[in-house]
């Protein structure tokens, strides 16, 4: 099974963008994850508009775009604009009065619509969503900041996601503390997307390519 190895970019050097785009591309990168904070839904604020666009423009590899905001459906259509077919969005459904029809929305303008699942969220909350959505992200720490370790509690929405996986068609993510060891754990099994920041990825001695050679040695 091929995996999809995403970098955080709320993790890379913000001085640099063009060089860490460049670097990870170049390293194999499959998608660029871009977090979006408002500091309500989550207390932090990450990327911003600007950003955003500054990756549709310089990324040649597919954008994951994770909105962690209040009411969605009413604040992301500026980030939408800039956004290309095939780039992936995800939304967390408890933030949003209308999670069906964001979903129809995102794949209407050729985007492929995805849903993130809190550490707090159960599967069956998000059950009649799981029928639209292409992909669902778990996040296994709480949203907001880099840094966090890993929730073992959360291995069983994992589980039970996967046993679902097949039977509803969607694709699963990992998002938070992803080491060596979830990879290894988690891709054989069926989980396809892993999202790297601190732990695995930025602030190494090693090389983003070896780096992401040896994550794909499972």
């Amino acid at each position: 099974m091929k995996i999809e190895l995403t970098p955080s970019m709320m993790c890379a050097d913000y001085g640099r963008f063009a060089r860490e785009i460049e670097a990870l591309e170049a390293a194999g990168a499959d998608a660029f994850h871009i977090d979006i904070m408002d500091g309500r839904f989550v207390p932090n604020h990450a990327m911003s508009l600007g950003d955003l666009q500054y990756f549709c423009k310089a990324a040649r590899i597919p954008l994951d775009v994770h909105f962690m905001v209040e009411q969605p459906s009413a604040r992301i259509a500026p980030f939408l604009e800039p956004l290309r077919a095939g780039d992936a969005v995800y939304f967390h459904p408890e933030g949003e009065y209308q999670p069906a029809a964001l979903l129809q929305t995102l794949e209407g303008r050729g985007l492929i619509p995805g849903i993130a699942l809190n550490p707090g969220t159960a599967v069956e909350a998000a059950d009649e969503l799981l029928r639209i959505a292409r992909r669902v992200l778990v996040m296994t720490v709480n949203p907001g900041k880099a840094g966090q370790d890993y929730l073992p509690f959360v291995d069983r929405k994992i589980e039970r996601l996967l046993s679902l996986r097949e039977e509803y068609g969607f694709e699963i993510a990992l998002d938070g503390a992803v080491g060596a060891d979830v990879i290894r754990r988690w891709a054989p099994r069926g989980v396809r997307g892993f999202v790297l920041g601190t732990r695995l990825l930025f602030g190494k001695q090693e090389t983003y390519e070896g780096i992401l050679a040896d994550a794909r040695k499972f």
